[in-house]
């Protein structure tokens, strides 16, 4: 099985979450799962279910995370060979060949993808249409509203 792709900066935001987890949050919960015990009966405590509920969701997101980092291969985009074509990584300044919109995508992993933040995923069709080609060069993007072409006026191995 081919392991997922994850930049540098993903992989860093996962360990920090991992660690705020582990650090803060579920001692957190234990506490709270303390605190309600010493309430009485546990079959009619509510903060007691809420504090297990919360202990498994915790639980379930570090086993998540962990998962996700020993299997994923993480790619420094920096050190990839800089010749202007489209990889995994870089930074990509595109504008729209009918309306002249200019727009700039981050392609990354699928657990990184925000499109609010112009980080699309690798998987994603405009992604998908952008792999390989290089500055200058005009793609189609099959979108939802139909086929739209871009032209790739720069790419940023940020």
């Amino acid at each position: 099985m081919k392991r997922p792709p994850i930049t540098v900066r993903g992989a860093e935001r996962l360990r920090a979450e991992l660690k705020r987890l582990k650090s803060e949050d579920r001692p957190a919960v234990i506490r709270a799962i303390a605190e309600a015990r010493g309430h009485g009966d546990l079959s009619e405590n509510a903060e007691y279910h809420a504090a297990r509920e919360n202990q498994g969701f915790i639980e379930g997101r570090i086993a998540e995370i962990e998962s996700r980092l020993s299997n994923a291969e993480v790619i420094d985009v920096a050190k990839l060979p800089q010749n202007g074509r489209v990889v995994f990584g870089v930074t990509v300044d595109l504008e729209g060949q009918a309306d002249g919109v200019a727009v700039t995508y981050q392609i990354v992993g699928e657990d990184e993808a925000d499109i609010r933040q112009n980080l699309i995923a690798i998987t994603s069709p405009i992604a998908r249409a952008l792999i390989g080609k290089e500055e200058g060069d005009v793609v189609d993007v099959q979108a939802p509203g139909g086929v739209r072409s871009y032209e790739i006026v720069a790419v940023r191995y940020e």
